[in-house]
């Protein structure tokens, strides 16, 4: 039961209905089920990885035809975790956007037909939307209002969060998000893909001393990024270190100098988004700040955020280390929460597919 939902909410009188969730915005199939009393039944997710690793990156036709691929027996794994039946559903939740047009496109067929041909409602679910209510599955979850930094593979923002469906943008990045200067900086000093998560176990050894990199828009005032000019740096030092005059796929790094400068490039990364996502929850008055999304795993900012929070009288939430990726589970769980505060999205019966692969948070999905 989830503490801080209205009592009429989690009241015995209202029996708490089953939402199955489907989740396919970029290189991870996720399905879930949960109830609108917050109870993950079950879940399955398979990720793209060792498929798009070979061209280093991911490429979208190939996501979006695994996608088709993996949504059945998916669902099957979830349906026997769960120990319940697709007669069970009351309602069907899925992504709708941002991301990658075919991959959404793959789920959201999937969803809308399946709806259809059991006569149950559809609920579109934001992507970040997603993310940002995720730490409300952990065992210690936040109570509303709160700032939230989400910080997924290709999103930066700071919103301010007063409610469910009640967000404010604060700020996002205005080039690069974190993640993707993670994985292009991985790249470029010659770590294998997924580049983010190798550069910041790399990164652990390092001197993040070192090198004096920038942290861009650090005192713009303003609750806005730009991690371009931090990836430049990156190669410009890269460069020097190689003794190259022009960047190349085989510049050659010695450990020493790649693992230190990793190193000062997360701490570059950490530091800003710590600084920066305290002030706003300061500008905010809240005392709470959410983190949400890919990057929320990793461990230095994690460690800088509660470290830097405890300090100025705000307590820090995450979500569990599972739910940090994209996955079933919180779209399941996110069109759980519309349900239990709209009871009437019971009776929508628009199967009329619509898919937003550009599309604000703070842009109501359309039912």
């Amino acid at each position: 039961m989830i503490p801080f939902w209205p009592p009429e909410v989690t009241s015995a009188a209202n029996s708490p209905k089953i939402v199955l969730g489907f989740e396919s915005s970029c290189d991870e199939t996720g399905v879930a089920l949960c109830t609108t009393d917050g109870r993950i039944l079950g879940q399955a997710l398979y990720s793209q990885i060792a498929m798009h690793k070979d061209y280093g990156g991911v490429v979208p036709e190939l996501a979006s035809r695994d996608h088709i691929r993996r949504l059945i027996p998916l669902m099957d794994e979830t349906f026997e975790q769960a120990g319940i039946a697709l007669q069970d559903v009351d309602a069907i939740a899925v992504t709708t956007g941002p991301g990658l047009p075919g991959a959404l496109m793959a789920g959201c067929a999937f969803a809308y037909s399946l709806a259809m041909g059991l006569n149950l409602p559809v609920i579109p679910v934001h992507h970040l939307e997603g993310h940002l209510l995720s730490p409300l599955l952990s065992s210690n979850p936040p109570a509303f209002p709160f700032t939230a930094l989400l910080v997924s593979g290709g999103h930066t923002q700071l919103m301010g969060v007063e409610g469910l469906g009640r967000y404010a943008l604060l700020g996002e990045t205005l080039d690069d998000a974190a993640g993707e200067a993670f994985d292009k900086t991985a790249k470029m000093i010659g770590l294998p893909y997924p580049g983010g998560p190798a550069l910041s176990r790399l990164a652990e050894s390092g001197n993040a001393e070192r090198f004096k990199l920038p942290r861009p828009m650090l005192h713009s005032g303003d609750f806005m990024f730009s991690f371009s000019g931090l990836k430049t740096a990156v190669l410009t030092t890269a460069m020097k270190l190689a003794g190259v005059s022009q960047p190349s796929e085989t510049m050659v790094i010695s450990d020493t100098n790649k693992t230190d400068l990793a190193a000062s490039f997360q701490a570059a990364i950490v530091e800003t988004l710590v600084k920066k996502a305290l002030a706003a929850c300061l500008q905010q008055d809240h005392k709470r700040l959410v983190v949400a999304g890919g990057v929320g795993a990793n461990q230095l900012l994690r460690e800088q955020l509660v470290k830097a929070a405890r300090k100025r009288g705000v307590e820090v939430y995450f979500p569990e280390l599972s739910l940090c990726t994209d996955n079933g589970a919180m779209i399941a769980f996110a069109g759980a929460m519309q349900l239990a505060m709209n009871p009437a999205l019971l009776d929508a019966r628009d199967y009329g597919m619509r898919t937003r692969p550009r599309c604000e948070l703070a842009t109501p999905m359309e039912i």
